[in-house]
């Protein structure tokens, strides 16, 4: 939709990976490899959790909330990267581009709230043992789990409104293989002022807060850890948070690093940008319910329990 020199593209243009374009059939083999590991991991995660009674604790309803969440993540993003790599269909319309956007960033604020859930879970587990299914009792749960789904839909709805509002230029290329806010804001002709501004408070509101609050919730986890007499129980207690901090630095490390790079090197190459939202968006799915599978004794003997089954 034309306006004099400024329009509303009727689509865009996805890149896949800057200066590597003839290896994107090379790509497509991890990827897709890595979609198939991030649904089926997910929802087997999900699947053993809802199946035995004996997970139908707080830390695994989480869990499960954690996988379905990351499963959507992947399902929102990979089947798009897939084409373009596998097909080099590069094209997206408009408002899909700005669907899939708002999606991406939803389920990253839902995921973000979930691991403060889960931070808290570990909190009250080893602060209050004895208190512990009395203060997250299956409401409170489902609340929690609630309030990080509209908290991710309520902060994230404005990002596409306030995109359809401004005027495009003629470029149309954005630099990554799915849409993400700030490669869309950039192709602007307008004034992007309060899009950067009301990013930059969702980023401080959301996952700014949660990881104040996660570190917060360790640093008294850790308190109540060394204050307690005898060596094998703090082993036992810290060993109980292991997968959700190898969770939180999966999730957050290359949150982190994205920001310092869009921050620092938005007028160097895109290539470290877009190599390190892929990282974030691609390898988060993948290894949380990897991390689970292997650190979680009662996860990983159920499992290993339904393999022998089927072999058999």
């Amino acid at each position: 939709m034309f306006n004099g020199t400024h329009y509303q593209p009727p689509f865009f243009l996805l890149s896949g990976i800057p200066g590597l374009e003839d290896a994107h059939i090379w790509f497509s083999i991890p990827l897709s490899i890595m979609y198939v590991i991030a649904i089926l991991g997910n929802s087997i995660i999900i699947h053993i959790i809802r199946k035995n009674n004996s997970l139908h604790e707080p830390q695994y309803v989480f869990l499960s909330m954690l996988a379905a969440t990351d499963t959507g993540m992947s399902a929102s993003t990979l089947p798009t990267v897939l084409n373009v790599f596998l097909f080099n269909h590069r094209e997206i319309e408009f408002h899909s581009c700005l669907i899939q956007m708002f999606f991406i960033h939803t389920f990253s604020s839902m995921e973000s709230a979930i691991l403060l859930a889960m931070a808290f879970d570990r909190f009250v587990a080893i602060r209050n043992p004895l208190h512990y299914t009395m203060i997250l009792t299956y409401s409170r749960i489902t609340q929690m789990g609630l309030a990080a789904m509209v908290r991710g839909v309520a902060l994230m709805a404005p990002l596409p409104i306030l995109l359809k509002r401004l005027p495009f230029c003629k470029n149309i290329i954005l630099s990554h293989s799915f849409c993400f806010h700030p490669d869309v804001m950039k192709l602007a002709c307008g004034s992007i002022r309060v899009n950067i501004i009301y990013g930059l408070a969702l980023v401080l509101c959301s996952f700014g807060v949660d990881s104040v609050f996660i570190v917060l919730s360790y640093a008294l986890i850790l308190k109540t850890v060394l204050g307690m007499a005898s060596r094998e129980g703090r082993l036992k207690a810290l060993n109980t948070c292991v997968s959700h901090i190898l969770t939180v630095l999966i999730f957050y490390v290359p949150l982190i690093a994205l920001a310092l790079i869009h921050r620092i090197g938005r007028y160097h190459s895109p290539l470290p940008h877009v190599t390190m939202s892929n990282i974030f968006l691609f390898l988060t799915p993948v290894l949380n319910p990897l991390v689970y599978s292997v650190k979680t004794k009662q996860i990983r003997s159920v499992l290993c329990r339904l393999l022998a089954l089927k072999l058999r």
